[in-house]
């Protein structure tokens, strides 16, 4: 009879004893020594079978998404291919995969949307492709298709977010209205708010040759203040400057009021509102027909919007209807020698600037005999983009391609900081050929140029401008994406926020705004009061 013992310890079966119990003294024991899988056993089995697993899982899955189209069951053509995967494989992988994404390209993107239903993520795509089985082909018909619809969506997306951009251009802000409620209030109840300006002693000044002149004609407070306090820290000698600002009548007494209770130093301002001049008949015509016509081109505008899709709105179409278009101050500067009678010069600014150096050279330069002095061209040789007569000019109508045939790639010169020789123009037909081209305008039915004040300007001044250096004018910081250096900025003696982004906006470059906003005056309690702040 056979005998079994174990001998057990803690940390395993240390021995077997197997004897023969009748055996006697004869009998013989056998000991077998125990096996033990401890962890340095299991260790590298472990790691070789998370090594090897996944690798076994993707190369099966990837295996039966590929053979699903040639193969009846996934389990058909796997078997014997998992470990036979060499460069010809991946070599014919890629030129299929190349194959069909050369015929998804080559197809349509109308047709392909209309074949395939469009995803709306990768995830959905995955599952698409694995639970059809699909091949490659489908794959890059579906993945174009997925695509198409995307870039569709963020380029509707972008189309919108400019057309709202454009939009919030249109508006006055909570700040500014306070303001000029204030100024008017201002206006009616305190005696120094309606000081005569400038004060008497300075009056002989308005019309005396020797001192600078420099024109405003403007309908915004802040930022008539913004342009002549820095006009005013650039000049070398601001007890020469005389600053004639010519507003609207809503507008006047909140500006009067202005510049009455904060005098700037050392120059003289004088605020003059449209009532307050003694209009001829003559100039009284023209205005209105000025009105009128860009009301017929901007209520043009204004319908053809309404009428066709938001997506496809130009960004042209959007700045011709920009309030500014409509505004009677904007158009008045046609008529500057009659505003001014008694100057023979003057500069001419738009409200939207800040004068970063002295205007003395400006003023001081000769104009050859030439009406305007302006920038005609900042980009080198060839002009600015957007800046060509033909942008402005509609050369699709044969009174524009009659008459200007060979000024369609003439540089548009700009508005915004221009000398003016005002005797030059009293002694030419500017004015007259300006108002005969607007009757003509009307009767082509205004479509003979893009709204605003510049191109029938183009028409009128035609061989009265004298180019200036570049540097005198810098432009279109008020556009979504000003493209001006730093350092070019910085060296500009004046710079324009030309374009729908004006400084006092919160739509605009927060780094080029800080160039305005640095010349308010942030002590004024009304400036504090209506919350103007940066």
């Amino acid at each position: 009879m056979q005998n079994m013992k174990f001998y057990i310890s803690g940390s395993g079966i240390r021995q077997v004893t197997i004897s023969n119990s009748g055996a006697g003294k004869g009998s013989r024991e056998t000991v077998a020594p125990a096996r033990r899988l401890t962890s340095r056993t299991l260790l590298p089995v472990v790691l070789v079978l998370g090594i090897g697993l996944p690798f076994l899982f993707v190369r099966i899955a990837f295996l039966v998404l590929e053979s699903a189209s040639t193969c009846s069951s996934s389990t058909d053509c796997t078997g014997w291919r998992i470990f036979s995967w060499n460069e010809d494989d991946d070599a014919r992988l890629r030129d299929e995969l190349t194959r069909a994404l050369l015929e998804a390209k080559g197809k349509s993107t109308n047709n392909v949307q209309r074949m395939e239903r469009s995803l709306e993520s990768f995830d959905e795509l995955v599952k698409e492709v694995t639970s059809h089985k699909q091949d490659i082909k489908a794959f890059a018909f579906k993945t174009k298709a997925m695509l198409s619809t995307m870039e569709q969506k963020v380029h509707s997306a972008r189309q919108r977010e400019s057309i709202y951009w454009h939009l919030a251009s249109h508006g006055v802000p909570k700040s500014l209205h306070c303001l000029c409620l204030k100024l008017a209030e201002e206006y009616a109840v305190n005696a120094a708010a309606r000081s005569p300006l400038p004060p008497p002693q300075y009056v002989s000044l308005l019309s005396e040759l020797s001192l600078q002149h420099l024109v405003l004609l403007t309908d915004n407070v802040l930022a008539a203040s913004v342009a002549i306090s820095s006009t005013i820290k650039s000049s070398t000698d601001p007890d020469k400057l005389v600053f004639h600002i010519v507003t609207d009548k809503k507008t006047y007494t909140p500006m009067h009021a202005w510049f009455a209770v904060n005098p700037v130093e050392s120059a003289v301002v004088e605020v003059k509102g449209l009532h307050q001049y003694d209009w001829s008949q003559e100039v009284n015509t023209g205005v209105k027909d000025m009105i009128d016509i860009n009301q017929i081109i901007w209520r043009r505008y204004f319908n053809n919007l309404k009428e066709e899709d938001l997506e496809k709105t130009s960004e042209r179409s959007l700045d011709a209807l920009s309030p500014s278009n409509l505004s009677v101050l904007n158009y008045l500067r046609i008529y500057i020698p009659e505003l001014f009678p008694d100057l023979n010069k003057v500069v001419f600014l738009d409200d939207d600037v800040v004068v970063q150096h002295d205007l003395s050279p400006l003023w001081g330069l000769d104009l050859n005999g030439k009406v305007v002095g302006a920038v005609v061209n900042s980009c080198g040789e060839d002009c600015c983009p957007g800046r060509k007569y033909n942008d402005y000019l509609n050369y699709s109508h044969p009174i524009i391609s009659t008459n200007f045939a060979s000024e369609s790639d003439r540089c548009a010169w700009l508005y915004g900081v221009n000398i003016f020789d005002l005797e030059a123009w009293r002694r030419s037909n500017i004015t007259r050929i300006y108002q005969q081209w607007l009757r003509t305008g009307t009767k082509s039915g205004s479509a003979l140029w893009e709204p605003g004040v510049l191109p029938p300007a183009l028409i009128a001044f035609k061989d009265h401008v004298h180019p200036i250096d570049p540097l005198w004018h810098l432009s279109g910081l008020g556009h979504r994406f000003p493209c001006a250096h730093k350092d070019v900025i910085e060296s500009a003696a004046v710079i324009h926020f030309s374009g729908p982004a004006k400084p006092w906006l919160e739509i605009g470059s927060p780094e080029i705004q800080g160039m305005w906003y640095k010349h308010i005056n942030y002590s004024n309690h009304l400036i504090r009061k209506c919350r103007i702040m940066r």
